[in-house]
């Protein structure tokens, strides 16, 4: 796992449809691995890996998305107050309170998430309700706001209107050990984008060709509904696709943030395919990374949004086991490693015509 290249991308904003700085970063990383490499017009990044003749139905399309879980400015207050509403599931308790960047069309500007005084009572009725001794309601986005500091003309000089997003702020965004761990927001899916390009190289160093012709895709706007992913699988040759996703670690799915990659049977938008999520598992058995099946809820992806749209007839999805999904994500240091393992083997032996063994 190359640590430098997932700081960097994790510090890198991309909130969905705004994933420019994290796209630059996918275009110098993946270049030197692919035969052909291109932005189509949803934004996504597609490199093509060339396999050793196969017909262009039996390409596969693996994707990780570039977006993150941020927040869009839905209007501004005459005192320069950003009020927000959320781009992705997630609440204010996610991120916490504390800086953030807003991503004016002309400059970045700081400010803070807040929700304002603890020393209020109940005449403070949007700060009482989130009070446990008060209206104990759940901290929701009606009830913060972004302190900028600045006034309208001057958010309008820096190119902030309503429509801007605002990202988590750098100083937020560095990555911590815990013990054999690593944890930062956003490993959802920066963690999943190092895995994808590590694969690429891994392909290109090794000499060895795919069988079928593989689209390395880094998406847009899967936040927010697959939105590049659905795009990518309608307009590129295969009937395949596998994501790359973190990977919920609860007991009611019975993974581990200590095992091995989950391997997805279904989700809240489909079942995946059996032959491919079976091959999955093989293949991490073989590779002695105690892969983990899964049948995830309140989950989805590139791979099912596809799916349960009908632009690909086949669907798989890989996990890195993740600790806090949509929160201060938690992963072990080596779940990079076993992911990227998994999908070279996957590329390098997958059939149009593979079944399962289980």
């Amino acid at each position: 796992m190359r640590r430098e290249l997932l700081q960097e991308l994790l510090w890198a904003c991309g909130p969905a449809g705004q994933e420019n700085d994290v796209r630059d970063i996918c275009l110098r990383e993946l270049r030197a691995s692919v035969d052909e490499m291109w932005v189509d017009n949803a934004g996504n990044v597609v490199g093509l890996l060339r396999g050793d003749g196969a017909a262009d139905d039996a390409a596969i399309r693996v994707t990780a998305h570039m977006d993150e879980l941020s927040m869009l400015v839905k209007r501004i207050g005459a005192d320069g107050t950003l009020y927000l509403t959320p781009l992705g599931t997630m609440y204010p308790g996610n991120f916490g309170l504390g800086p953030v960047t807003v991503l004016g069309d002309r400059d970045r500007l700081t400010g803070v998430l807040s929700l304002g005084s603890e020393h209020t009572t109940r005449e403070s009725e949007r700060i009482w309700e989130t009070k446990p001794d008060g209206g104990d309601k759940a901290l929701d986005w009606t009830h913060v706001y972004v302190f900028t500091g600045r006034n309208v003309d001057e958010l309008h000089a820096a190119g902030v209107h309503i429509g801007t997003r605002i990202c988590v702020e750098r100083s937020k965004r560095t990555l911590v050990e815990v013990a054999d761990y690593l944890g930062c927001y956003f490993m959802d899916d920066r963690a999943l984008v190092v895995a994808l390009l590590d694969a690429a190289h891994t392909l290109r160093q090794r000499g060895r060709r795919p069988v079928n012709d593989v689209y390395f895709v880094f998406t847009t706007s899967e936040e927010v509904g697959g939105i590049g992913g659905a795009y990518a699988a309608r307009t590129l040759p295969g009937d395949l696709i596998l994501a790359l996703e973190v990977g919920p670690t609860e007991g009611e799915y019975e993974t581990s943030v200590s095992g091995g990659p989950i391997v997805a049977y279904s989700d809240a938008m489909c079942i995946y395919d059996k032959p491919v999520a079976d091959r999955l598992m093989d293949i991490g058995e073989k590779l002695g990374l105690s892969p983990q099946p899964a049948v995830l809820g309140a989950f989805e992806s590139d791979a099912s949004h596809a799916k349960a749209s009908g632009l690909v007839a086949r669907a798989g999805l890989l996990c890195l086991p993740t600790l806090s999904t949509h929160g201060y994500e938690v992963i072990h240091r080596d779940a990079i490693d076993a992911v990227a393992q998994m999908v070279v083997e996957f590329l390098l032996n997958e059939h149009a015509d593979s079944v399962g063994t289980r």
